[in-house]
């Protein structure tokens, strides 16, 4: 039983290594409505430089979670999207917006993000 809880409790710490980094969430959940190449992204989650939004996709690529498919041109042009490991995030993500809904005091809301339908 002991080697069993630690299993789980290892898996845990791995998700939340990657969650826990700043705007891997984010970076996931605006890409679960699909390829995006990198000014969309960076439109979408207005809060991020550059830099880091880069940074987090090279990581998220690195692990898997996220695919760069570079297309053609001219002009040639890179989009991002989740791969079939990075789609599994949406039960996550849905179960963590459930949550965030019944628990979190309501706040005003914030520019950091903006979804396609807006």
């Amino acid at each position: 039983m002991a080697v069993r809880r630690y299993r789980s409790c290892a898996a845990v710490q791995a998700a939340l290594d990657v969650l826990g980094r700043p705007w891997t969430g984010l970076v996931l959940y605006v890409l679960q409505d699909g390829p995006l190449r990198f000014s969309e992204l960076s439109a979408r989650i207005t809060e991020i430089g550059d830099k880091m939004l880069s940074a987090r996709l090279k990581e998220l690529e690195r692990k898997g979670l996220v695919a760069r498919d570079v297309h053609p041109g001219p002009p040639v042009r890179v989009s991002y999207r989740l791969t079939p490991k990075g789609a599994g995030f949406r039960d996550i993500m849905k179960a963590i917006d459930e949550w965030g809904r019944e628990h979190m005091v309501a706040r005003p809301a914030r520019q950091g993000i903006r979804s396609a339908r807006q």
